[in-house]
């Protein structure tokens, strides 16, 4: 019945989690094993789910006990109210990309330009970017094939065309087109950060997309700052999302090529 399997939910995470965070996977996970929404299982606590759905309500819940992500466990999240399949290849998009999103739009409304996510992931941000700027052009980069394979998926389910290459920005600078604007969540946390992150980042989330060496921190914005450029047109805008506690680092080096941007 749904009732003893929210009860099962419910003591299995008993101590793991908030008890608010229980009760939001508990809504979650019977929404996607069973399709049934919260209001569903308040209303019919009787109902018979197959053995098909608790079995795979056991699996789901063996995972969160060994504290993966909730959106690794379910292969999907929403970010700017679209869905990305996400799993251990990307990072999990988080709030703070969400508003860096909303920034480049709000500052660009109804642009017909070209843009460029460098560092794409799960292809997050240039989807987003695709969906909400339907009259420009959207590239992304990435170094991981990995990766890409998720961001293509995503752009699929989504329906919208998003250019998307393996592209190294470490080493690479030449490329054939110039753009309007140009966005990067780029790694940024410093390795000496890490005792300061909950274990479920550390342990799940794909540590070359998190994590740069603390003799060298800012060497994305650097070298992203670098193809800007050579790349980015006129008048054109560049969009970083930072660490907060170098802050004062990386706004000193891009003031060096403030007059290229």
């Amino acid at each position: 019945m749904v009732a003893s399997m929210v009860d099962y939910i419910r003591y299995e995470l008993k101590g793991l989690y908030p008890d608010s965070e229980i009760k939001s996977f508990i809504r979650l996970v019977m929404e996607k094993v069973s399709g049934l929404s919260l209001t569903d299982v308040l209303v019919s606590p009787s109902k018979r789910l197959s053995e098909h759905h608790c079995n795979a309500i056991r699996l789901i819940v063996n995972r969160l006990k060994l504290r993966e992500p909730i959106q690794y466990v379910l292969g999907q999240t929403f970010f700017f109210g679209i869905p990305i399949q996400v799993d251990n290849r990307v990072l999990i998009p988080r709030p703070e990309t969400a508003e860096l999103v909303e920034l480049v739009l709000k500052e660009n409304p109804g642009m017909e330009g070209n843009v460029l996510d460098i560092g794409t992931g799960s292809g997050c941000i240039a989807i987003a970017l695709a969906v909400n700027m339907p009259l420009s052009k959207v590239a992304a980069f990435d170094v991981s094939v990995d990766a890409l394979n998720v961001a293509y998926d995503n752009a699929d389910a989504n329906n919208v065309l998003v250019r998307f290459y393996q592209y190294d920005i470490l080493k690479e600078k030449e490329w054939d087109d110039t753009f309007d604007v140009i966005v990067s969540n780029p790694p940024y946390i410093c390795e000496s950060e890490k005792v300061e992150m909950d274990n479920n980042v550390k342990d799940f989330e794909p540590a070359n997309a998190l994590f740069v060496d603390d003799d060298d921190p800012l060497v994305f914005y650097r070298n992203i700052a670098d193809f800007a450029q050579l790349h980015l047109k006129p008048n054109g805008k560049l969009y970083f999302e930072i660490n907060q506690k170098l802050g004062g680092p990386t706004s000193d080096l891009l003031q060096i090529g403030r007059a290229h941007f």
